[in-house]
């Protein structure tokens, strides 16, 4: 399993907006194939990541490549929402306890 992350940090009173948008946007994920899960994670009011679950690094590459890809990033975040570039971050997973 592979993991992609992006941590975002907010400008003060923009959490709203930030939230409304990820619900408001169509992902096109679930069509995609080696797509798992998606959350979206909330430490407080200026913090926040996206978690993404995929089958391999390979499906989440080709995820990158592919028209839903495009379209799901096609509206982009309102300005002044950000207060930066979002930190990617991948992870392999070694040890999974369920």
């Amino acid at each position: 399993m592979y993991i992609a992350m992006n941590r975002f940090t907010l400008n003060p009173g923009q959490h709203e907006a930030f939230e409304r948008r990820w619900r408001e946007r169509n992902s096109h994920l679930k069509s995609v194939p080696g797509f798992i899960r998606f959350r979206l994670l909330k430490l407080d009011e200026e913090h926040y990541s996206s978690y993404a679950e995929w089958e391999s690094e390979q499906a989440f590459v080709d995820w990158t490549r592919s028209e839903a890809f495009r379209k799901a990033h096609s509206g982009g975040m309102p300005s002044g929402v950000l207060a930066g570039h979002p930190r990617l971050e991948f992870w392999e997973v070694i040890l999974e306890d369920a």
